[in-house]
C-alpha cells in the first residue's frame, strides 16, 4: 500500500499588519501577509484560560494576492486554506537562513 501525504493548512486569524504587494521580474505579483491566530491554554498558577497568540507568514501568488492586497487590511479577520512549504536561503553575507511559511491556495 502506497502512503499518501497530505500537506494542508486550514486556519482562521487576523491581520497584523497590512498586505504587501510586489511584483516578481516575470511579471508575476505575490502578496505577503502576517496572521495571528490564538491558542487557549489554562494557567495553571490562576486557573483562569488565557489567549497565546501563534504568528505566521502567508504568501499568496497572482490576482488572489493582488485581491487580498486591494481589500484586506491590518486587524481584518481571515481564513486561510493553502499548504505548508520550508525555504531555506542564504543572505548576501553569506549566513544560511530558513523559513516556514503558508501558501495560501484559497
Amino acid at each position: 500500500m502506497a502512503a499518501t501525504n497530505i500537506n494542508r493548512v486550514v486556519m482562521t486569524g487576523n491581520l497584523t499588519r497590512d498586505p504587501e504587494l510586489r511584483s516578481l521580474s516575470s511579471g508575476m505579483s505575490v502578496c505577503s501577509l502576517r496572521i495571528a491566530c490564538n491558542t487557549r491554554r489554562k494557567n495553571n498558577s490562576t486557573g483562569e484560560w488565557e489567549d497565546k497568540p501563534n504568528y505566521f507568514d502567508v504568501t499568496v501568488w497572482g490576482a488572489q494576492g493582488e485581491n487580498c492586497a486591494r481589500f484586506l487590511s491590518k486587524g481584518r479577520p481571515v481564513a486561510i486554506d493553502g499548504r505548508l512549504e520550508w525555504r531555506e536561503w542564504e543572505t548576501p553575507e553569506g549566513q544560511k537562513r530558513s523559513k516556514h511559511e503558508i501558501v495560501a491556495e484559497r
